[in-house]
């Protein structure tokens, strides 16, 4: 059995974040970065079922981006995929989800992959398109949000998180993609034997333009933060003066008491 796990490298959310000089995306300069927290749930349920079907299973992480994604794919080859695909590419982040399932469908087409993972949504874009549009574009069956995951003989049964709270079962037939969401499972630390095992694993890199066939459909027109607000206002003492400094305010500054 084969199976696939895709993966991005993202910002990390602790970073200072503005917009770079074209105004179309960040500036990379001062981030730091780390695994899309989504895709660490695909690489652990990826993993588990690696585990569970034993010898005669093949695991293989994917990730597409410049050189500083492989520490994101030796991280999954440490968790404990087997191989991983490095698609070569400096301007990942300038290309739409249409062309990023496209790169990845083209890859996947003739591999007879029997399962892919992906994450729920990547942290940075948030278009949570690129999986649905993998399935679509490889004829695969196709799930999304998993908050839960088996698989036997051919068919995967899978929990999906719903509004409200509500939980829904689907079954579907493999070859099938599924989208993986926060509760599916809880990611494990890569141990330092794993670490030094993964430094043997094999990374094939291969060219974007070896893959890239399709124009995208989509563009960023413009990429910057929230306009500024009002400052606030901070008061200390005690509570009795602390109120009337607060209806003096907005007596002052607001029409509520007037």
């Amino acid at each position: 059995m084969k199976l696939l796990v895709c993966i991005k490298q993202v910002p990390d959310l602790e970073s200072r974040f503005k917009p770079d000089a074209a105004g179309v995306w960040y500036n990379e300069t001062d981030l730091a970065f780390r695994m899309n927290e989504y895709d660490e749930y695909a690489v652990e349920q990826a993993v588990q079922l690696r585990e569970k079907l034993g010898e005669g299973t093949e695991l293989t992480v994917l990730s597409i981006g410049p050189d500083r994604v492989v520490e994101a794919i030796k991280k999954s080859l440490a968790m404990g995929c087997d191989n991983a695909a490095h698609i070569q590419d400096q301007a990942a982040s300038a290309k739409d989800p249409w062309q990023i399932a496209s790169i990845i469908a083209a890859y996947a087409k003739d591999k007879a992959f029997d399962i892919i993972f992906t994450g729920m949504q990547s942290q940075d874009r948030g278009s949570a398109q690129v999986g649905v549009t993998i399935a679509e574009q490889l004829g695969f069956a196709c799930t999304t949000t998993i908050v839960g995951f088996d698989y036997v003989d051919g068919t995967i049964t899978a929990k999906r998180e719903l509004e409200g709270g509500i939980k829904g079962v689907v079954k579907l037939k493999t070859p099938a993609l599924v989208t993986c969401q926060l509760g599916l499972n809880v990611p494990r630390y890569p141990t330092l034997p794993n670490i030094m095992k993964a430094k043997k694993k094999e990374i094939v890199a291969i060219p974007v333009a070896d893959l890239l066939t399709e124009e995208s459909l989509t563009t960023t027109a413009s990429f910057h933060p929230p306009a500024k607000k009002g400052g606030g206002i901070v008061l200390e003492g005690d509570v009795a003066d602390l109120v009337e400094k607060v209806i003096a305010i907005l007596k002052d500054k607001t029409t509520v008491l007037r």
